[in-house]
């Protein structure tokens, strides 16, 4: 084999490596995306507009807390724990996010 071909192999492997990273980043983008329409969709089933509005005021100071609070949401929406209670009033998330904080905040305190 000549270097001429060899640099071809060379740059037809790489040509390959670089078309599979970008069918991979695109399909975990597609699949990030598909992930938050969903829990877009969840949300707004649990949550009232006031309960949207609230964790979205979290969200700008405490963005993994927020994170937190949608995931114990959709576990107990999907567990079927929030049947009939949709979309949570006011007062019953004001108080699950205190529960949430208390935890929260014991957890980044005993990690040191």
């Amino acid at each position: 084999m000549s270097d001429e071909d060899e640099l071809e192999n060379i740059r037809r492997r790489k040509l390959e490596e670089l078309k599979q990273q970008a069918a991979q980043q695109q399909h975990a983008q597609h699949q990030q995306k598909q992930y938050e329409t969903k829990k877009y969709h969840i949300m707004r089933q649990i949550l009232s507009q006031e309960g949207r509005q609230r964790l979205e005021n979290i969200r700008i100071v405490k963005p993994q807390f927020a994170e937190q609070i949608e995931l114990q949401l959709i576990q107990l929406h999907q567990s079927g724990k929030l049947r009939g209670a949709t979309p949570l009033p006011d007062r019953i998330i004001k108080k699950s996010i205190n529960k949430l904080y208390e935890c929260y905040s014991y957890s980044l305190i005993s990690v040191k």
